[in-house]
């Protein structure tokens, strides 16, 4: 617990214009943006997909698309705003990633500047004194960017974040549920300082109204010192599991042990593979002027983990598929976080209340438009493990209602003449969603075939990966025949006087 005084004054975060929440579809985004508006801030949110945005089901925020490598796109996203929270990093995108953070983050600050930002707000990494790995070090190179424009900035260094979908937490969650000894580096052993995700929001949201936090690098961090063995240990515990056994190997680096990550870990492997090749040495916070500046309680690692998981089931179904949802993870915590996907589309010429006539008759007699052998083929190798793939039918041929079966199937989200999301209901290593979506595009219609899957560790990650040839073909001609239908019932509607769509 912190008992430091707090000797800065702070304004009411409600008085100043709204806040910038620029990466907004990312981790820590789609967690700010809700915290701020609990404390009343005015918030618009920012990120490359609008799609992505609408999808959280956020009231009061006014959301844009902008693109930090399109300059072009940054100052309506920055008009009238006064403090603008720079959440963007490159990681996925793999090789070249450093390059990429920087060129970001001098057009950010550019653009910032020119619209009159107050403050711009970063959240970076923790900096060990010889830091050469590229996730650090073009963490601290995007500060020092941000900070050559005029708008003054306070940039926040966080050591692990514990929280779902941190995807330090997650790598270290899929190797607790899913293997019961490790043979690993060293790196199990070094140290660091994680913090709670609340904790991390909390000093987000205060952060702009202190003034002494203007033009500051502040190291936050939780109050333990732990080592990431310690870390599974204690997640393990958390979670009900053994902990499990883990051999240090001196020889084995943590470059070679990042290539088998994606047989053990669904966090994308660009990022696990960064993460893991941080984790080289101990990482250090000198934490006592943001405890002093903004003083809270900060959970130790156990309850950070138990907040975590009370998270999760507190999670409400969403009106679609959202990454980490636990209602479409089948409410298991040993299901993974981030999914798996894989997706086919095609154009209809037809208009969307037909091509949704044409989707929402999917399964029973109609069965699934495109290569019905293959669907029947995995129906009965899940009777045969006493699934329940056989189980063919409807409540009506025509009709769909949110908790309606659909074969093996049921539905569990749906928005009439837009998305139709269903569940995976056959036996399998781990948890699926299929989910149609329907597009306008001048005078037709995009319908696009997504599979999600939250694979159950190493037999969970190998089933989806002997699937995706299977998935990508069958997705890319069931669209089409999906297409063509429409296609077809929109011609017989207009040759008997016209279409009222």
């Amino acid at each position: 617990m912190n008992t430091s005084a707090h000797v800065s004054t702070e304004t009411d975060p409600r008085s100043r214009g709204p806040r910038l929440v620029f990466g907004a579809s990312g981790y820590i985004g789609t967690h700010l943006v809700p915290y701020l508006l609990a404390a009343g801030v005015p918030v618009r949110a920012a990120a490359r997909s609008p799609e992505v945005l609408a999808a959280r089901g956020w009231e009061r925020v006014e959301s844009v698309a902008a693109d930090a490598l399109k300059p072009e796109t940054l100052a309506a996203a920055l008009r009238g705003i006064d403090t603008a929270y720079y959440l963007v990093h490159s990681m996925a995108a793999g090789r070249n990633f450093g390059r990429i953070d920087l060129e970001a983050a001098a057009n950010f600050a550019a653009a910032a500047a020119a619209a009159g930002v107050r403050r711009i707000v970063y959240l970076g990494g923790l900096v060990p004194p010889s830091a050469s790995t590229e996730h650090i070090v073009s963490r601290q190179r995007t500060g020092d960017v941000l900070r050559e424009s005029s708008v003054p900035v306070t940039e926040i260094r966080a050591g692990i974040i514990v929280g779902p979908g941190s995807a330090a937490f997650e790598v270290m969650r899929d190797l607790v549920f899913h293997l019961p000894m490790m043979i690993t580096p060293r790196w199990v052993l070094a140290k660091s300082p994680p913090i709670a995700l609340d904790n991390l929001l909390e000093y987000l949201l205060r952060t702009p109204d202190v003034p002494e936090t203007e033009g500051k690098i502040l190291d936050a961090a939780g109050p333990e010192y732990l080592t990431y063995a310690e870390m599974m240990r204690i997640l393990a515990e958390e979670a009900g599991r053994r902990p499990p056994r883990i051999i240090p190997v001196p020889l084995l680096t943590p470059r070679l042990s990042s290539y088998w990550l994606r047989l053990v870990t669904a966090v994308p492997t660009p990022v696990a593979r960064a993460l893991i090749e941080g984790m080289r040495q101990d990482f250090a916070a000198d934490d006592e002027e943001i405890r002093r500046l903004i003083p809270q309680d900060l959970l130790d690692f156990r309850a950070s983990v138990h907040a975590a998981f009370e998270a999760e089931r507190r999670h409400e179904i969403a009106a679609r598929w959202t990454e980490g949802a636990f209602a479409f993870r089948d409410y298991r915590p040993d299901y993974a976080y981030y999914a798996k996907r894989a997706s086919g589309s095609a154009i209809a010429n037809a208009p969307a209340k037909d091509v949704w006539q044409v989707v929402a008759s999917i399964g029973g007699s109609n069965r699934y438009f495109y290569m019905n052998v293959l669907w029947k083929i995995r129906e009965v190798l899940d009777w045969m493990v006493g699934g329940p793939g056989l189980n063919y039918g409807r409540r009506h041929p025509d009709e769909l209602r949110v908790g309606d079966t659909v074969d093996s199937w049921r539905v569990i989200a749906m928005e009439p003449g837009r998305r139709l999301t269903l569940f995976f209901g056959m036996r399998a290593p781990g948890s699926g969603v299929l989910e149609f979506e329907l597009e306008p595009e001048g005078g037709a219609t995009r319908i696009r075939a997504t599979a999600y899957w939250h694979p159950a560790g190493v037999w969970g990650l190998l089933y989806w990966y002997a699937l995706v040839p299977a998935h990508l073909f069958i997705f890319a001609g069931m669209t089409r025949a999906i297409a063509r239908r429409a296609e077809a019932l929109a011609h017989s509607v207009n040759g008997k006087g016209g279409s009222t769509g």
